[in-house]
């Protein structure tokens, strides 16, 4: 069956947000996409390139006043759906909701991708109206508040209170960030904005009070430790009602590198002490930093943390993770835009009134989406110390997936160390620091078929000890839950020397990827750390699965220090 036609004016269509949706809706029989504009020549260009790259959306370009006579614009334009992808809605003046009420004078659906507090609040005025002429009119249809509304019912579904709330998007520091997000922050840092603390409502001071998190889908390669500062955005007042219980909000933003986000910290304290009246005016100045200094990983990710009662009425804390690689990370926002339009093209629009979007989409509607890009997600729940300390730091969900044999190496029990023998070969590096690095640790010579013996025992707080036996050549590490910045990464000390590193899995292995490291406390540039490739699997052997490690050392300067492969087995004596 043919999909209905349906035709979509997007307004700041081929602006930032508005052609990320034209993007990823460029391929959908039946859609006609209208990309408006006050530029008939930037639009037609951008429809021009969209067509080349794409195939089954028909593209047609439009000039569009947004503070002109709207009616008859919108008329002549005859869209079954208006998508406002302009703003900043927080700066649009005395009559900011000129399009909606244009719309509902003509009888048309309206979405916007509002981030603005006030102006998503008060599309609720319009509810009656929207009501009485039977269509939907939208507002805040963005990451902030949609996705945030998601993944806190996905979280807490069944539970019988939800008590806290908190959530952070971290965008890649290579992101496009458009000028009119940037104007919209310059125009609310250093101001109080309010939310819910404590269970009562109050004020909170944008873009002076942080707070650090680690977004780290279970098994996947986590974000660095971000440093987020409060935002003024709708979820902050259009949750609460969701969970009447619901004590605490707070929703953050963490821009990258960090030495940017602290600059714009500090700036926002200069408006919060009334040094300066506004950031508005270095909106410009902002928004040429962020296409200048850019460096890190080209990674974004998004996090939503709640704290309630399950559904045994026990306290209870789960987050859900996002991480999105590379250019797909900035599509995110625009992505409830798209949803809902796939969900129209099916048959189910959105159901009458004016609200702000929370509760039209759910997570899974966001897959669709997700799927073909390389964006990854996850839950964690909260474990107690009982809990095997690779389950703590990689989550639930990624150590389920392991064989029983993995886990079992990694789970201790708790009546005395356990032991595991098995053989190894053994690779040693020949240069004099290399030699040096390998007598200090105890790494033990080259050798094939090494016999090999792993003693792994608890130690006090959450650590676990690995004593390890090269045939009589001894070395051992401690491993520990990370926390602060090493939150979600295990770190392993040698001495003097800590190394955190996250669990990253696959199809049929482990990885252990090194994010941090310090020398006797003290932090280190990642470039002076010893590489460390190492990988665990498991192999199949007629007597069961057999746990298999793969560890190779090396420094830049020293060249390789030490590789040791091989596998272990709990039950093994040893031949004979």
């Amino acid at each position: 069956m043919s999909k209905p036609a349906l035709r979509v004016l997007i307004i700041g269509g081929y602006g930032t947000f508005g052609g990320r949706i034209a993007t990823l809706l460029a391929d959908e029989p039946g859609l006609t996409l209208v990309i408006a504009g006050r530029s008939a020549g930037k639009a037609a260009a951008f429809c021009a390139a969209l067509g080349r790259a794409r195939g089954a959306t028909r593209l047609s370009a439009l000039a569009f006043d947004r503070d002109g006579d709207l009616t008859p614009q919108l008329s002549a334009a005859a869209p079954d759906l208006v998508i406002d992808a302009t703003g900043p809605f927080q700066v649009y003046g005395d009559a900011p909701y000129r399009v909606v009420q244009a719309c509902l004078d003509l009888g048309l659906p309206y979405l916007d991708l509002a981030d603005g507090a006030d102006f998503v609040m008060g599309i609720q005025a319009f509810d009656g109206a929207a009501r009485a002429r039977g269509i939907p009119v939208l507002s805040g249809v963005s990451s902030f508040p949609v996705l945030t509304a998601a993944a806190a019912r996905h979280l807490t579904q069944g539970w019988t209170a939800v008590t806290g709330l908190m959530a952070g998007v971290a965008p890649s520091p290579y992101a496009v960030v458009g000028a009119n997000v940037l104007r919209a922050i310059a125009s609310y840092a250093g101001r109080p904005v309010p939310l819910m603390r404590d269970g009562a409502w109050t004020q909170g001071q944008a873009m002076t009070e942080v707070r650090r998190r680690t977004i780290a889908p279970p098994g996947v390669l986590p974000l660095r430790n971000t440093r987020f500062a409060l935002v003024e955005v709708p979820d902050l007042r259009v949750l609460p009602p969701l969970w009447p219980g619901l004590r605490d909000i707070w929703v953050g933003a963490g821009t990258r590198p960090e030495s940017v986000h602290r600059v714009m910290t500090t700036l926002a304290w200069l408006v919060r002490l009334r040094i300066l009246p506004s950031l508005l005016p270095l909106a410009p100045l902002f928004h040429w930093g962020a296409g200048i200094f850019r460096w890190g990983e080209h990674r974004g990710g998004m996090v939503v943390e709640v704290t309630g009662r399950d559904a045994q009425d026990q306290p209870a804390s789960r987050s859900w993770h996002m991480v999105a690689e590379g250019d797909d990370g900035p599509y995110i926002p625009a992505m409830p835009a798209a949803a809902l339009v796939r969900r129209w093209l099916a048959g189910s629009p959105p159901p009458p009134g004016a609200r702000a979007a929370v509760t039209d989409l759910e997570l899974a509607d966001y897959q669709p989406l997700f799927a073909p890009r390389e964006i990854h997600t996850g839950v964690r729940d909260t474990s107690g110390p009982e809990a095997a300390l690779f389950a703590q730091v990689m989550g639930r969900e990624a150590w389920d997936r392991q064989p029983a044999a993995w886990r079992a190496l990694h789970t201790l029990p708790a009546d005395g160390p356990a032991t595991w023998r098995g053989r190894a070969a053994v690779t040693r590096g020949r240069s004099p620091l290399a030699r040096l690095a390998a007598l200090v640790v105890g790494f033990p010579p080259s050798g094939t078929d090494v016999p090999v013996t792993v003693t792994l025992s608890r130690t006090a707080g959450d650590g676990e000890l690995w004593a390890r036996d090269f045939a009589g050549r001894r070395f051992a590490s401690r491993q520990s839950l990370g926390r602060g910045r090493n939150e979600h990464l295990v770190v392993e000390s040698f001495g003097p020397a800590a190394f955190a590193m996250a669990l990253v899995t696959d199809a049929d292995s482990v990885t252990l990827a090194l994010r941090r490291w310090t020398l006797f406390g003290l932090p280190l540039p990642l470039w002076l750390a010893p590489r460390s490739d190492a990988t665990e699997t498991v192999a199949p052997t007629p007597g069961g699965d057999r746990f298999h490690f793969d560890v190779r050392l090396s420094h830049p300067l020293a060249g390789l220090i030490v590789h040791y492969r091989g596998w272990l087995d709990r039950g093994w004596l040893g031949p004979g």
